[in-house]
């Protein structure tokens, strides 16, 4: 507790405020000034160790930005700050961002009924039922059709069954969240890759383009690319004195709780701090937080393989995080909250958080749900979820220990020695 009151004055005393103003890096040119972590009171060993679990868990690139200036850059392997990266479903966000703009330039309404746009017949519903669906339906993930169909990311219409009523069903189903692509298309005339370049690329020096994979438009860019478009948002649509994003009702209603089914999720943004949140693949309300170790004011972009933007307003932060991931999962939650444990452990007044040898070792893995854990020394073991949640603790002594879990799944188990030292290894249930 006293670590964590710490912490909390090191960043609210170093997190300037806004108002006090944001750097922004030239619109051409590799230029972007930086911030020597130490000037925050961060300490190396823990930012090695913080690089070091990114390393481990398959990371390529890593940006963390105050106030607008670099304070941690790194690469891994063979990437390079030139190198292009997909953003997966990360790239909803410039989605949400565009149709905000469609509306603000006059090309529609986030209320228009989506078949105005496109035309009657994009879905497999009767018609009545689909003039319920509108685009701002499709941006909130509350479009009622169904989720389970054979091809969740199929956009034609024989795909797009009815479940329920528009907006009484929160579902995280990719194929009407991609036909906003056609949505934009359709109202302004222009390409999405054309739009987006005009009117978000180049006031920004954003780079990069969408490119299509199978029914997927997927976005591709550099790291640095995707830190200006993180830290647009930070400044809420105002890129340097220039306010890209003049429609302020609709930037706030991006960004903060879209529905009253999901509290956790805006137009296509995750946000922190709120009462419950429900995931991909489930109709579950879970209480809490999905980013307990992440400031309440935290929203996100998250996507598959663990391509992060992390936005805190109240701290001047930014982060971002592209790379693969040791899960798969549409929304790995559990390591965008694992990453929030190092940075919150940056400070000098902080516990260094190491990963350590293993020192078990999990067979058979993956397993049927029985699984024999062997150490060499006694060990305090805890796993948990792809939700991060607590399904089992135990404390085990040296030698061979037989435990069982009975659901399939994605598993972390979480070991701490006696002297404190912590590991994580990837536990698969078949």
């Amino acid at each position: 507790m006293i670590k964590r009151c710490i912490l909390l004055f090191l960043l609210v005393s170093s997190f300037t405020s806004e108002a006090q103003g944001l750097y922004f890096p030239p619109t051409l040119g590799d230029q972007w000034d930086t911030i020597e972590p130490q000037s925050l009171g961060w300490c190396q060993p823990q930012i090695d160790s913080l690089f070091a679990y990114l390393d481990t868990n398959n990371t390529k690139a890593f940006i963390l930005l105050k106030d607008g200036k670099i304070v941690l850059e790194k690469y891994f392997g063979t990437h390079t700050a030139s190198t292009p990266w997909y953003w997966a479903s990360a790239g909803k966000t410039i989605t949400s961002f565009m149709i905000g703009m469609a509306q603000q330039d006059g090309y529609l309404s986030i209320d228009d009924t989506t078949s105005n746009i496109l035309g009657p017949g994009w879905t497999n519903c009767t018609p009545t039922q689909e003039e319920k669906i509108t685009v701002r339906n499709q941006l909130t993930m509350t479009s009622g059709l169904d989720d389970a169909g054979i091809d969740p990311y199929c956009t034609l219409n024989t795909c797009l069954d009815y479940v329920a009523d528009a907006g009484t069903r929160w579902a995280y189903h990719n194929g009407p969240y991609t036909l906003l692509d056609s949505v934009i298309q359709m109202a302004t005339g222009q390409t999405l890759n054309a739009y987006t370049t005009q009117r978000l690329k180049i006031p920004t020096g954003m780079t990069g383009s969408f490119y299509t994979v199978d029914y997927n438009h997927v976005f591709l860019s550099t790291a640095r690319s995707m830190a200006r478009f993180g830290l647009l948002i930070q400044n809420q649509g105002n890129w340097n004195g220039n306010q890209i994003m003049t429609d302020q009702t609709y930037f706030n209603d991006m960004v903060n709780t879209s529905q009253n089914l999901n509290q956790s999720y805006g137009y296509l943004w995750w946000l922190n701090g709120k009462q419950s949140f429900m995931v991909p693949q489930s109709q579950l309300v879970f209480p809490g937080s999905w980013s307990p170790n992440a400031p309440s004011d935290m929203y996100a972009a998250l996507g598959k393989n663990g391509q992060f933007i992390n936005i805190v307003p109240s701290q001047g932060m930014t982060w971002i995080r592209m790379g693969d991931a040791p899960d798969i999962s549409f929304v790995p939650f559990l390591l965008n909250d694992y990453i929030w444990q190092y940075i919150n452990d940056l400070s000098c007044s902080s516990e260094t958080f190491e990963l350590t040898e293993m020192k078990l070792n999990i067979a058979p893995n993956p397993s049927n749900g029985n699984f024999s854990i062997s150490c060499f020394e006694p060990l305090r073991i805890s796993i948990t979820n792809a939700f991060g949640q607590e399904v089992m603790q135990a404390k085990i002594v040296e030698g061979e220990t037989h435990l069982s879990l009975k659901e399939s799944g994605i598993y972390f188990l979480h070991s701490t020695d006696s002297n404190g030292q912590r590991s994580i290894q990837r536990l698969i249930i078949q």
